[in-house]
Order: structure tokens, then sequence, then C-alpha cells
């Protein structure tokens, strides 16, 4: 539950990168002003991105998925390359793994980077905090090549980490983000970015279909579209801010009553956390209406009421997503079902926020746009 520890801080292309995920005042402030900016970005989207893909240049990568958790995907850094599990983050900017001088408890069952062994390191005297969903990384910003299937990128900002406060599972080494450059520590080059700057990609475009259940078949793809993963055309939804992935939501609604985000609100796609998450004060009413009971940290529901519960809706950009009960409960290996809602976002902003994680990403094939800052939703085959 990152956001818990964290929040107080396509076009079509000509080589299309798909890399399988294990689940473990500007001209657009201008044109929305003057309610142009749909209309824009309309114009801007042309037929041919809603056909399916043809590039046969695909990089794949067998990945695992955890328990529907994380999705974990596999990369290489330095030369030789030294490959690690990393987890794939679109709400931040780092590329953070531990290194050899990592004495923390954390590192003795993760892999480390280990910088006398690559030719192309080249160290900084820059030194890095991040915080993240399971705890604390302090250490030093270096540069090497890293290799995502077949995009080689060079010279890229590593956060190496040498001391990690609190806890991490051990399926996975370290993150690599794909937010916007103003959250980058400081002002490093995210890898996204640095993928556009040495055009190895030929549209700053990715994309994310999650598996539910499934160990194998989810995938990141890097630079264009594989229309394949969804179905029906993409819907654009513009990026409100330009930090996090952050969009305006309409509602949210349950058996056509309004339930929450009553008078508008921001959301953030985020596929590191595994749940929704809202005020308290509105996933409590939630959870009176679908009759779950507290018990220690989560919210249980009976599992035969599941087929019973009614769909929660969440309209965007005035289209509306559906989220039935089997995808916002979930069962854990004790056969107890629970809410995938979870509070906290109050402690953030004074407005009303809420965190899209993979439980709406499951059912929603999603497109990050950098060209025209924006995010497109189609349900997922």
């Amino acid at each position: 539950m990152k956001w818990l520890g964290i929040l107080g801080l396509v076009a079509f292309s000509e080589c299309l990168v798909i890399i399988p995920l294990t689940k473990i005042k500007t001209m657009r402030e201008t044109l929305r002003e003057k309610n142009l900016l749909t209309m824009f970005l309309e114009e801007k989207t042309d037929d041919s991105s809603q056909n399916a893909n043809d590039d046969t240049r695909i990089s794949l990568q067998p990945l695992r998925n955890y328990e529907n958790t994380h999705y974990v995907g596999k990369i290489t850094i330095g030369t030789p390359p030294q490959e690690f599990r990393i987890i794939f983050d679109t709400s931040s900017s780092v590329l953070c793994v531990p290194s050899i001088k990592c004495s923390s408890p954390f590192c003795r069952t993760h892999k480390l980077f280990n910088p006398h062994l690559s030719t192309t390191y080249r160290s900084s005297n820059q030194k890095f905090e991040f915080t993240y969903q399971y705890g604390k990384m302090i250490g030093i910003i270096a540069h090497d090549t890293v290799r995502i299937g077949n995009l080689v990128i060079l010279n890229q900002a590593l956060d190496l980490s040498e001391t990690y406060i609190g806890s991490q599972p051990d399926n996975y080494d370290g993150i690599l983000g794909l937010g916007y450059p103003r959250l980058a520590p400081n002002r490093t080059t995210p890898i996204f970015d640095k993928m556009n700057i040495q055009g190895i990609i030929s549209q700053p475009v990715f994309a994310f279909y999650l598996t539910n259940g499934k160990k194998n078949g989810s995938v990141v793809m890097f630079g264009g579209v594989d229309h394949s993963y969804h179905k029906g055309k993409l819907k654009w939804i513009p990026v409100s801010r330009t930090l996090f992935w952050q969009i305006t939501m309409n509602s949210i609604t349950m058996l056509g009553k309004v339930i929450g985000c009553f008078q508008g609100c921001q959301a953030i796609l985020d596929t590191t956390s595994s749940y929704l998450l809202g005020p308290a004060r509105v996933v409590t009413t939630i959870h009176n209406l679908i009759g779950a009971s507290a018990f220690e940290t989560k919210n249980m529901v009976p599992c035969n009421s599941i087929g019973q519960l009614p769909t929660i809706i969440f309209t965007i950009n005035g289209n509306d997503y559906p989220v039935p009960a089997q995808a916002y409960i979930s069962k854990d290996r004790k056969g107890t079902c629970f809410s995938k809602f979870h509070g906290g976002t109050e402690d953030w902003k004074r407005s009303e926020i809420w965190i899209l994680g993979d439980t709406f990403l499951r059912l929603y094939f999603s497109v990050y746009d950098r060209e025209y800052n924006r995010i497109g939703l189609a349900p997922a085959v």
C-alpha cells in the first residue's frame, strides 16, 4: 500500500517492444479552460491508432505472476549485463536496485548490483533517498547501460541503494519508474524519457495488460500499442497534472446512486498498488453498503455473497468503467474474502483523490501517451 507511505511526498510504432509481466498555465491548461481540450485530443487521434499491430519486432521475456499482488519483469544493468527482477511503476520516476555496498538485512535476499563488474558504469557524487510502499532506500546515483528486452538505454541514471529501512517481498529486487520527470530525484532523466531522447522508441507511448490470476501473459509494451490486448476502441483521458499519471474523475456510483467523488475528483493510475485507495470516510460508506466487516487490517465479506453484490462504476471523462464485485472482492489463501477498497488518501490532499491500482487495471488495458499527455483505456481481453 505504497500510497499510504509516499503520498506526502499511441500512436502506432515502427518498433514495438513488449515485455511480458508477472503479477506481483500550459497549452493543455489553456485548452481545458476554453473547453477545447477534448476536441484537440480527438483531432490528434487518427484511425491508425485503433488498428491491430503487425510489427513482428517484439521482445518477449517469460515472467511470473505473484498471486495478484504485483507484476514483475526482468531487466539487465551494466556491461556485461547483470539481471534484476523489477516492478514497472507508473507512480515513480526512479530506477532503483540494491548495491553490493548495501549492508541491510533486506539485501541478503536480493540481487545486488556490482559496479566493479561493469565496463560502462559511471559513478557520481550525488546521493538519494526514496520512500515507497515497503520502506525507504538511501544510496548513491550512478549511470550505466540498461536493457529492457531488445531496448538498450545508454548512460541511464540509477539509484543504487546502500541502506534499506523496511521490508520487501523476495520476488523482486527493485523498481523502474515510468512517471513524469518532475518525480525524479536530483533532476535525473527517467528511463522512459531516455528511451525517447535516444530514439530507441518511435513514439513516446507505453501500455500495460495485466492478467488476473495467471502466472504468465501480462505485458508492458514500449513505443506503440498492440491492440489485440483490448476490446473496442481506446477512450482517451487528458492527464490533469503532469507529475503522476493523474486524471479527473466525474463520480463513483452504485445502483445509480453517487457514493463517492461527489463533485468530481482526481485519480491516479498506479501499477504498483493492488487496491482501490480513497478517502477513509468514502471507503467506509462503500464497506457499509456492501456489508463488509472490519477484521484486523482487512474488511471481510461472506464469500457466498459476491454474486449478489452490486457493480461499482467509476465515471471518467464522461465514460463509465464498471468494476464488478468479482474484481473488488478478493480471496486469500485461507479462503477468506475481503474488499480491495482501502482508505488513506485523505492525508494527502484536501480535495478527494483516488488511487486506481491493479484491481482496476486488470479490467482495463491502459495506454500512457507522453506526446499528448493522455491515458487510453479499453476493456482488456
